[in-house]
């Protein structure tokens, strides 16, 4: 699911459900699973950014990976076989995704997608931070697989 809650940049979130349903079948660690997308603007980034990482800036993508409550793990495998796994949310700031669409020499629509796959890899348990590589290696694999 993807949902565009800014209003200074017009995107049209169902050009991204192709890209979506792609994703899905080409990282293994995804298959099965479902996560949300949430485009934002750049005041809205730079208030989770500071409320999450303690950073007043903006970013171009957040993560937020789900974690169950206790009651949603005493449910946990009847939810799980009758909607697939929840992995989270992504954030993107649009605003800063246009600044590096830009940068990049990229469409902003890639630029987005992106965003996305990185969110997810993140989602998935890859921290670039501290994986001496291992994210990137697979983010640049994924992004020719996906065409992007």
């Amino acid at each position: 699911m993807i949902v565009n809650l800014q209003r200074k940049i017009k995107i049209k979130t169902a050009d991204f459900m192709p890209y979506l349903v792609a994703l899905e079948a080409s990282v293994a660690e995804v298959a099965g699973k479902h996560f949300s997308v949430a485009l934002v603007s750049d005041k809205r980034m730079t208030e989770l950014n500071q409320l999450f990482r303690g950073k007043d800036s903006t970013t171009d993508v957040l993560s937020f990976p789900h974690e169950l409550d206790e009651l949603e793990s005493i449910h946990h495998l009847a939810a799980a076989s009758e909607t697939g796994q929840f992995l989270g949310d992504i954030v993107i700031s649009v605003e800063q995704a246009r600044r590096q669409a830009k940068e990049n020499k990229l469409t902003l629509e890639n630029e987005i997608k992106q965003l996305i796959l990185h969110g997810c890899l993140h989602l998935c348990g890859y921290d670039h931070e501290t994986d001496d590589g291992k994210m990137n290696g697979r983010e640049l694999e994924l992004r020719g697989k996906l065409g992007i």
